[in-house]
């Protein structure tokens, strides 16, 4: 984990999983780097948000894979997020009590599919896509953060890739561009 920047009540906390997707951003905003996956991105965003003052919002800046066609090289808000490797109908059976459920982030915007795997199996991401539009490894744990802290949460992915073979490499090629097209985002809406 790594925080550039302080954090103020009248700002957003920019928060990104790697240097890669953020080198483009300049110094205007905080900007917290957490490391890859849904333990890291939850551990870093709560260390932050418990050890100072709240920022105006929380705003996830990333890549995504596409899990449908027309979505690639686009840059989206995500309008609701779920976790695509919990079981959570076998919890509920299991426990009586909802456990990671989906999490409606206001807006119509597509759904995020979050999981601790780069999906990069056309099977796998045929799966996906009938729950989702987009996948990524960070979003459904920032966002529940940021719920129980009672701080804004907005999710702003670009499509890097099209979840499905290759798409490792594909990331690899495009994160840049990405990288600039996300820094550009943030000049215009925030």
């Amino acid at each position: 984990m790594q925080l550039t920047g302080t954090v103020t009540a009248d700002r957003p906390l920019l928060v990104l999983a790697v240097a890669e997707e953020a080198c483009y951003l300049g110094d205007e905003f905080p900007v917290l780097l957490t490391g890859m996956g849904k333990v890291n991105a939850a551990a870093g965003l709560a260390a932050v948000l418990a050890g100072g003052p709240k920022p105006s919002a929380v705003v996830n800046l990333g890549t995504a894979g596409a899990l449908r066609s027309g979505l690639a090289g686009r840059t989206h808000e995500v309008g609701s997020v779920l976790q695509h490797d919990l079981d959570s109908r076998v919890l509920r059976l299991l426990t009586g009590r909802a456990v990671g459920e989906p999490l409606d982030l206001g807006g119509d915007g597509p759904v995020l599919a979050t999981g601790d795997l780069f999906v990069s199996d056309p099977a796998a991401r045929d799966r996906l896509a009938e729950r989702a539009h987009l996948v990524d490894m960070e979003g459904y744990a920032l966002a529940l953060v940021a719920h129980r802290a009672a701080v804004p949460v907005r999710l702003v992915k670009h499509v890097s890739d099209e979840a499905g073979e290759g798409a490792d490499r594909v990331w690899r090629e495009t994160v840049d561009d990405c990288a600039k097209v996300l820094a550009d985002w943030v000049r215009e809406h925030l």
